[in-house]
């Protein structure tokens, strides 16, 4: 088969329209259907059925793609290979995080990534879906859970705590809580226990509204949270490692906290070698150090 009318079948197959796929690879409309006109009279078959909304895949056009979309995955791990075969640390980095973790401690650090290699390219992909690392969705992963897949480097780098935390605000209007049952006289700002989050969050929010709570509000992710927290709305369940970059925030209820969160690092095997990744690694793994030892200067203070 022709390695350029496979190309462009991807495209289309990928894009599910001609035109979406011609503006892709830079060609006519006409020029991307002569060329499946082409691939389907040499396969004797036809790969797509066409409507008024666009194309969809047939059966043969469905074991085509998936040929197509294997082919892609090894050609984008061997330009990966090739561009990481060079000693410069440059290109395009796929990370992914939990929107909590990825946009309330990742991104407020990567300046200090980016001023020692001002070539990288991330993109930050935020969200709470744990992405397929041997399938090349994303490069590297940071996950509030040890991975389960097969062929993946993992680093533990530290663990996660949810407690109760106020701004100074707040507690002077509404009071501070003196035992976990004052929590029903308090607006409580957390998770909704139904929406994706870790166990550990969970767990502590279930018992917290055990109490009754009088005033509630639930946002679908810890930024939420924290931004209620901030506009003195309430008493909010956060992850532990916000106190740093929010040294405002007062720790309630300083006995209450949830089971430790491991937070772990991980990327595929076929990437050990990349520059990239150790670049990624390495400033991660230094922020990490420098955040538990300051940390543990506070504790000793």
């Amino acid at each position: 088969m022709d390695w350029d009318k496979l190309r462009i079948f991807h495209a289309v197959a990928d894009a599910g329209s001609l035109t979406h796929a011609g503006e892709s690879l830079h060609l006519s409309q006409s020029a991307v259907s002569r060329q499946i006109r082409a691939l389907e009279e040499s396969l004797n078959a036809t790969l797509f059925h066409r409507h008024a909304r666009g194309l969809i895949l047939t059966e043969q056009g469905e074991l085509l793609f998936d040929a197509t979309s294997a082919m892609v995955r090894r050609l984008d791990t061997a330009e990966a290979r090739i561009r990481d075969s060079k000693e410069e640390v440059f290109g395009e980095l796929r990370v992914t995080a939990t929107t909590g973790f990825g946009s309330l401690w990742l991104a407020p650090r990567l300046p200090t990534l980016y001023s020692s290699y001002p070539d990288l390219k991330i993109d930050l992909m935020l969200e709470e879906r744990v992405l397929d690392l041997p399938m090349r969705e994303a490069d590297v992963a940071i996950r509030m859970k040890e991975p389960s897949q097969a062929d993946l480097i993992r680093r533990r780098l530290m663990g996660v705590r949810m407690r109760l935390y106020a701004s100074p605000k707040y507690l002077e209007s509404a009071g501070t809580p003196k035992r976990m049952s004052d929590i029903a006289m308090h607006r409580l700002i957390c998770q909704n226990p139904t929406s994706h989050q870790v166990s550990a969050g969970v767990s502590l929010i279930s018992q917290l509204m055990t109490h009754d709570v009088r005033s509630l509000l639930t946002v679908n992710n810890y930024f939420g949270v924290l931004q209620g927290v901030l506009s003195n709305l309430g008493i909010g369940v956060l992850p532990d490692y916000l106190l740093e970059d929010f040294p405002e925030m007062v720790r309630v209820l300083p006995d209450i906290e949830s089971n430790e969160v491991p937070v772990f690092l991980a990327y595929p095997e076929e990437l050990r070698n990349s520059k990239r990744i150790a670049a990624f690694r390495d400033f991660v793994t230094e922020e990490i150090i420098a955040y538990r030892k300051r940390r543990t200067d506070e504790d000793a203070g």
